[in-house]
């Protein structure tokens, strides 16, 4: 009785055991320690060239790869090859841009077929640009005015010069001009000159140009016949440099040429005479600078050979001073 009551016991704790291995697989999975367990050595499987793998020819539609399912019809009727055309970006954009039209072209570009318009109303414009002292012997006064009245394209110019010195006029003229506007920087001029002093008045047509050269250079240059067939020409040219907003730099040069010698006005042949001036102003306002400067004159040719003969010097320098006004 005690050897089947033994024999049941086994047997009931061997289905215990038998109970306990099926329900828990996953926990007894995890104390396997398989750091301890010893594969038996295999040969390395050789790889098969990368050429001889045709993918085209695999159908995996058809398989069952052990998920225990048939893929769905979705997944049969995907076509891998048509999948790289959907990859890749459209053609055409999702908003097509619609094609220029001669309308279009017209509205960008419109035909400026209008002529430029200037003012109409009268204008004018006075300058006096040297009203100074020369340290000469006794003081001497000079002055170089001009202005002008017109509108943009026609005005009428007017400009004189001169110098006094011992309380009389050593030289004069003045000028008037008829000024046209043949582009946006130059005026081409016509007019008459006279001159008042050195010696007996002669009287000139002049023509000539004027204007703002490259690098804003104001240039003056003036061509002029007189009686008898003589020529004279005069060219002026300045530079503004701007040291500051108010103060100003500006030096000048001038050149007087003759055609033939003038001895009662003792002025000779060729180059006659040549001034250069560096003048340095302050704006203390911009129609009113007064100014310091220094002036180098010399004559040349017969122009000094007459200087010589009336015991007056060919070449001098003078320091000046003066204001310019505008208005």
């Amino acid at each position: 009785m005690s050897a089947m009551n033994g024999f049941t016991t086994l047997i009931r704790a061997g289905l215990v055991s038998a109970a306990i291995a099926l329900v828990a697989p996953p926990a007894i999975a995890q104390e396997i320690d398989h750091s301890r367990m010893q594969m038996p050595a295999q040969k390395p499987m050789p790889n098969p060239p990368a050429e001889s793998i045709d993918h085209t020819a695999m159908d995996h539609t058809g398989k069952d790869h052990g998920m225990g399912a048939k893929p769905s019809a979705v997944a049969q009727a995907v076509d891998h090859s048509t999948m790289a055309g959907m990859m890749a970006a459209p053609d055409e954009p999702r908003t097509p841009i619609p094609a220029l039209t001669d309308a279009d072209r017209a509205a960008a570009f419109p035909v400026l077929a209008q002529p430029m318009e200037h003012a109409s109303r009268v204008n004018r414009y006075v300058l006096f640009d040297q009203l100074e002292w020369q340290g000469a012997n006794g003081g001497a006064q000079a002055w170089d005015a001009k202005g002008w009245i017109g509108t943009d394209m026609d005005r009428l110019w007017l400009r004189t010069e001169g110098e006094r010195e011992d309380g009389r006029t050593e030289s004069a003229f003045a000028e008037a001009l008829y000024g046209r506007a043949i582009s946006p920087w130059w005026d081409l001029l016509i007019g008459v000159r006279n001159d008042f002093r050195p010696g007996p008045e002669r009287t000139w047509a002049a023509v000539g140009v004027q204007g703002l050269a490259p690098y804003k250079f104001d240039i003056e240059a003036t061509a002029y016949i007189g009686e008898s067939g003589r020529s004279h020409a005069r060219i002026e040219a300045e530079y503004e440099l701007l040291l500051s907003n108010r103060l100003i730099l500006q030096p000048q040069l001038e050149a007087e040429l003759y055609g033939e010698s003038d001895r009662r006005r003792r002025l000779g042949a060729g180059l006659s005479s040549v001034e250069l001036g560096v003048r340095l102003r302050y704006e203390v306002s911009r129609e009113f600078a007064p100014y310091l400067g220094v002036v180098w004159s010399r004559k040349f040719g017969d122009s000094a050979d007459f200087a010589r003969d009336d015991g007056e010097r060919v070449q001098d320098t003078r320091l000046v001073a003066g204001i310019r006004i505008w208005f």
